[in-house]
């Protein structure tokens, strides 16, 4: 079957070859997309491909020709999937590919924070090694992962191969359910508040929803303790940003690493760029996902999601 491809923001996925795409029909990519040109780009779709590009009812609603949706991410929240549904069309993710480039992604920005690299990191290109008398610098103190008592927010796929790879340095392990289901697994599985009180690391890898958002707020970062780090690279709005600045600059957690904000890209306001100690956090822009390998699968899956429709539809 020949479709019609509209691929709406192809900057999402770097210059990443799609010729395995290019190949199912007559394909049409746009670097970026603004939310007003959608309809008119893919009024003749029959299948779009999109990372961040919305598609909501209002939109949907206008194309008639379209009958699959893939989404260049795991992540449906940019999609009305009830919307979807009731005009018959069906919308694919993409699984499991950015599973390897997020969990290492947490492990270094815990090591990072750990060691105190960026501290260090300024110490000596900064000129202040050189011009020391003193062959060590003690400035900021650095600990280890092994011993400590690593909590996760959600045990999908990358919450599993973050414990495998903390487990490996060394880590005490438990894990807390943001859904409600619990499963038979090897992990300890806790309520939200022992973890927080518990835990020396925390990471989230849980969905953003009606029971996540907030999630961690004022109230929690009262619980945890003080030489916590917490590690957020799901979405920004599971953590209060205002409330983890306070408790950055107030001392009730030591670090945190962030790769997602409540506005993305994220806002000159956001009370994260204005801490105290700018050195507490290290904030990278939503590329925890993006190594070369995860793009490369990622395009992989959407490939394989359009040959997936093709044979059920026949």
């Amino acid at each position: 079957m020949r479709h019609n491809i509209i691929f709406l923001d192809k900057y999402s996925v770097d210059n990443v070859d799609t010729s395995s795409i290019e190949q199912l029909g007559d394909y049409t990519e746009y670097h970026y997309t603004e939310d007003s040109e959608i309809v008119d780009r893919c009024k003749d779709a029959d299948i779009i491909i999109t990372n961040k590009a919305p598609l909501k009812r209002d939109i949907l609603s206008q194309l008639p020709k379209l009958k699959l949706v893939c989404i260049a991410a795991t992540g449906m929240n940019n999609i009305d999937l009830e919307a979807a549904k009731e005009f018959g069309i069906e919308v694919r993710n993409a699984i499991n590919y950015s599973t390897s480039s997020v969990a290492e992604s947490t492990i270094c920005g815990v090591l990072s924070l750990m060691k105190q690299i960026a501290y260090y990191d300024d110490f000596v290109k900064s000129g202040s090694y050189a011009n020391s008398s003193f062959l060590f610098d003690f400035g900021r103190s650095t600990s280890e992962l092994d011993g400590k008592r690593w909590g996760i927010i959600g045990l999908g796929n990358i919450g599993r191969r973050v414990a495998t790879l903390a487990e490996a340095f060394g880590c005490d392990l438990c894990y807390t359910s943001t859904s409600g289901v619990i499963r038979d697994e090897k992990i300890q599985c806790v309520s939200l508040e022992e973890l927080l009180q518990s835990s020396d690391i925390i990471s989230i890898h849980s969905p953003l929803n009606a029971q996540t958002r907030d999630l961690i707020s004022e109230k929690e970062f009262k619980l945890m303790k003080k030489n916590s780090i917490i590690v957020n690279v799901a979405r920004g709005k599971i953590i209060n940003e205002q409330a983890l600045a306070d408790a950055l600059n107030n001392g009730l957690i030591a670090g945190a690493y962030s790769d997602v904000y409540s506005r993305e890209p994220i806002e000159s306001c956001n009370p994260l760029l204005h801490l105290n100690d700018p050195k507490k956090i290290i904030l990278t822009p939503h590329s925890s996902w993006s190594t070369k390998e995860a793009l490369s699968r990622l395009i992989g899956c959407v490939t394989n999601n359009i040959i997936d429709y093709d044979q059920r539809a026949q």
